[in-house]
């Protein structure tokens, strides 16, 4: 078992200590009446073995339901106190975490896995809720019992009392046994579930595809072999269980067998009062529970431990990419200047630089194309100028201010990125186009779209800009969703636009369009990344990048008639299109 982090349990229930405090003051009262009960028990037993009449029977059992009232009530509080604090624990680190995963580098969330993510702020946070709740009441409460218990036990008999719980510790044992391997069981059947929802999940939205293929038949079967599964993982449990807790029941019938016949000796021999044994055996059945529930406990306390730990060092990591010390201004008016000097960037885990002392110019208002061939680092490019990578200090400027120097979000208020893959969120087409201005009007939305040239594909939707674009816009066609994604990006004041090849699901007369309206309609400065050449040639300028460097820039009139990268690209695309052409 890993060490117990009291520390870390402790800062956690420290905001909560009053409530935690008020919980424990009624768990401690809710065990003296534990205590108290059976002891009144054998009071009344022994007093009415003399004789009694049946107003002092209903006299003492008024007295007694009115204790077992009372305790039931003081428990339910010292439950709803402390479950309390591990819901309100749970809330708070969802929150922080959610916070603190917002705060990270994109490529932090890649390298990491967005599985692994999701996986520390969901199951781990709530066995940390379990941990902070269940766990620490339980442990609490087991304390309690026996601190309470046994000594009442011993003064009424040592012997039967160590004789009673002498098989204790077996049943302590057999659920340590039993309990591990009912939570990795119950562990992996949650993980067959899971997996049976994202194969439902992945089918739905590519059903079109299935059915394209002919798939259904293989899908189905690949269901069959999870569903069979996730059934083979919940009968291991389930046959785990049936085995457990009848076990349990025997051994705490053997405590009272033996109870029993002990205690009908000492019955005889006068040693021991009939209310007497009756107390015992209300203890020991008292103790039965607290016992058993203890190995689920201790397992709980170990898995919330781990998880407590996983989410620290989630809470803890600071992220690469932040705001500067002391930030710098952005200069106004912005006018949308772009200047590298000696660019580098090298992203980690890798042996070279991905741009490797890139240099150039794009003065306000200007169109520029950026190409090259695949990996020579014009999307990295992109990224560096939104400081979703690590950009070193005087390296990157727009408007004579080192991106480095200023707040993220002053920078990126200053460039919107149209990246490759415009992601579209579950909601209406709308809400997509006005994301990064949410107060936007509708007839900013409108405008945005007509310069994307979305407009005439929104009129043919049934709702218009209300329409639902389902989840990751799969309601939308290609070039609908990047159009969307534009369009999103038009509608902010930004005054640089980047296109990550964001024009690569649109015919190049629709790009040389939009590119036209665009400019005609607001001066921006654009940098275009582009596989395009047809439509980087109407560019005012074209930068060409190989292996992270700048190795030629000018008009396509002047770099079409010049040997270079930018000749064998050209040539290289006239000779796709005349090979598409004939076929």
């Amino acid at each position: 078992m890993a060490a117990f982090r009291i520390d870390l349990i402790g800062r956690y229930l420290r905001p909560h200590r009053r409530t935690v405090l008020f919980g424990a003051v009624a768990l401690v009262i809710v065990n003296v009446l534990s205590v108290t009960i059976p002891l009144e028990v054998r009071r009344i037993i022994d007093e009415l073995q003399g004789g009694f009449a049946v107003s002092d029977v209903l006299r003492q059992a008024g007295w007694i339901v009115l204790l077992a009232s009372t305790m039931a009530v003081v428990r339910l509080i010292s439950r709803q106190l402390v479950f309390g604090v591990g819901r309100q624990v749970e809330v708070d680190l969802r929150q922080k975490l959610f916070e603190r995963m917002l705060e990270q580098e994109p490529g932090w969330v890649q390298q990491t896995g967005s599985g692994e993510v999701i996986s520390r702020a969901t199951s781990d946070v709530e066995n940390v809720r379990r941990l902070l709740g269940f766990a620490v009441l339980s442990l609490t409460n087991t304390a309690l019992a026996y601190a309470f218990t046994l000594p009442a036990m011993l003064a009424i008999d040592p012997g039967l009392t160590v004789a009673a719980i002498a098989l204790y510790p077996v049943m302590l044992g057999a659920v340590r046994l039993f309990g591990g391997r009912m939570m990795r069981q119950q562990r992996r059947q949650q993980e067959e579930l899971a997996g049976l929802s994202d194969l439902i999940q992945e089918d739905l939205s590519g059903i079109a595809a299935i059915k394209i293929y002919g798939q259904e038949t293989q899908e189905q079967a690949a269901f069959g072999e999870r569903n069979l599964r996730y059934r083979d993982s919940a009968i291991h449990l389930a046959r785990t269980r049936s085995t457990l807790f009848p076990l349990l029941e025997g051994i705490s019938s053997i405590s009272l067998l033996l109870l029993l016949a002990l205690g009908s000796g000492q019955l005889e021999r006068g040693s021991l009062t009939i209310g007497g044994l009756v107390a015992l055996i209300l203890y020991v059945e008292r103790l039965v529970f607290p016992t058993a529930l203890l190995g689920f406990t201790l397992n709980t306390f170990q898995t919330g431990q781990v998880s407590l730990e996983r989410v620290e060092e989630l809470l803890k990591r600071e992220p690469q990419i932040s705001d500067p010390i002391t930030p710098q201004q952005p200069t106004t008016p912005a006018r949308g200047r772009i200047e590298a000097r000696d660019l580098h960037i090298r992203y980690d885990g890798s042996n070279r630089d991905t741009l490797n002392g890139l240099s150039f110019v794009v003065e306000p208002g200007e169109l520029v194309a950026v190409v090259g061939p695949v990996g020579c680092g014009k999307t990295t490019l992109a990224r560096a100028l939104g400081r979703m990578v690590q950009v070193p200090e005087g390296e990157l400027f727009i408007d004579g201010c080192d991106v480095t120097q200023l707040r993220l979000t002053d920078l990126r208020s200053l460039i919107a990125l149209v990246p490759q893959e415009g992601y579209l969120f579950t909601s209406t087409l709308a809400d997509n186009l006005r994301y990064g201005e949410p107060s936007a009007p509708l007839e900013a939305v409108e405008a945005a779209a007509a310069e994307a040239r979305l407009l005439d594909d929104v009129r043919g939707f049934p709702d218009g800009f209300d329409t639902l674009v389902g989840e990751r816009g799969i309601t939308l066609s290609g070039g609908q969703r990047q159009r969307t994604a534009l369009g999103r990006a038009l509608i902010m004041s930004s005054p640089v636009l980047v296109l990550d090849d964001a024009l690569a699901s649109v015919d190049n007369n629709t790009a040389a369009a939009i590119l036209a309206s665009v400019r005609a309609q607001r001066q921006r400065t654009i940098l275009m990344i582009s596989h395009q050449l047809s439509a980087a040639a109407a560019c005012d300028r074209i930068l060409v990048i190989e292996n992270g460097q700048l190795v030629q820039q000018g008009h396509h009139s002047v770099l079409v008639e010049e040997e270079g990268a930018y000749r064998r690209l050209w040539e290289r695309e006239q000779a796709a299109e005349r090979l598409e052409a004939v076929a």
